[in-house]
C-alpha cells in the first residue's frame, strides 16, 4: 500500500474527517460528471454557454468547483450537452 493509501485510511478513521472527504468526493463527482456530459456531447465550454446564455467563464467556475450550482443550472447544463439530470438520496 502506498503512504498516501495508509495516510487515507488512518484518517477515514475519524468521522468528522470522514464526513468532510465524502462531502469533497460527492461536490468532485458532480464535476467529473459535467465535464463528461460535456465531452460526451463534444461540445466546449463556449458552446455549452451559448446553449445556457451564458458566458463560458461561468461554465469553466462550475466545472471548477468555484460555484455550487442550483438544480435549475444543472439542469439547464444538462440540457445544453442533450444529457437529463437525475438527482438521487439515498440511506446511509
Amino acid at each position: 500500500m502506498t503512504k498516501l493509501a495508509e495516510l487515507k485510511k488512518k484518517y477515514m478513521k475519524d468521522p468528522e474527517f470522514r464526513k468532510e472527504y465524502e462531502k469533497a468526493d460527492l461536490e468532485y463527482s458532480i464535476i467529473e460528471l459535467l465535464i463528461r456530459a460535456r465531452t460526451q456531447a463534444n461540445l466546449s465550454q463556449a458552446e455549452v454557454a451559448k446553449r445556457m446564455d451564458t458566458t463560458q467563464s461561468a461554465i469553466a467556475r462550475l466545472e471548477g468547483g468555484g460555484v455550487s450550482p442550483s438544480i435549475a443550472t444543472l439542469r439547464r447544463y444538462a440540457e445544453a450537452t442533450g444529457s437529463k439530470l437525475r438527482v438521487e438520496i439515498t440511506r446511509m
